[in-house]
């Protein structure tokens, strides 16, 4: 997405500018803005400015009074495609995903699934187990790497037990970082994050 082109809030956003509000509710920003100002939008001023920010949770606090449907919110979410086949790490994530409010997340066991999901979801990051039972995590990079449509496609390896070389292969073969198992939950977030910004 090119930054000209606006379709509603950016990825996981937890506060939203009065025009994100207004594209998000399908309201003019000046509605925004009055119902800011008589307080019925929860928010604040940038301190030294006259920008007012909305918080997610005043957001959809909002929302829900006014029966604004919530799926627009929701296309504010980042995808998430979560590739391993240990269905312990894979209910882990999900879970640790899910709880954290700006993922939207699905899975995959094999490396064939993740090619078949990664054209259906369109994920923004994919969560890449390097062993995987069909093939290895080189030719999943690979095969999504050769399709144009998925460029912008954020691919993160996890793994336990490889060496450097391995890793510089990976990062040559299309994937955009590498985090070693055992990982923190906020180490993942960051990176999706900051790959996917």
């Amino acid at each position: 997405m090119t930054s000209n082109e606006h379709n509603g809030p950016v990825p996981s956003k937890n506060v939203f500018t009065t025009g994100e509000v207004a594209d998000i509710c399908n309201l003019s920003q000046q509605t925004v803005i009055r119902c800011f100002d008589s307080g019925r939008l929860r928010g604040y001023r940038v301190p030294g400015s006259r920008f007012r920010r909305i918080p997610r949770d005043a957001l959809i606090q909002f929302m829900k009074e006014h029966n604004i449907p919530l799926d627009q919110l929701e296309l504010g979410k980042t995808r998430v495609l979560v590739v391993d086949d240990d269905p312990a790490i894979i209910e882990m994530l999900v879970e640790l995903l899910e709880r954290d409010g700006r993922f939207e997340v699905q899975t995959a066991a094999t490396g064939f699934d993740a090619g078949l999901k990664t054209r259906e979801f369109r994920p923004e990051a994919i969560v890449l187990d390097y062993m995987l039972p069909d093939i290895n995590g080189n030719a999943v990079c690979r095969s999504i790497r050769n399709d144009p449509s998925l460029r912008d496609v954020k691919i993160i390896i996890v793994s336990g037990v490889i060496d450097r070389e391995h890793v510089d292969r990976l990062l040559a073969d299309g994937a955009d970082d590498f985090i070693q198992k055992p990982f923190s939950i906020e180490q993942l977030v960051t990176r999706i994050t900051e790959l996917v910004a």
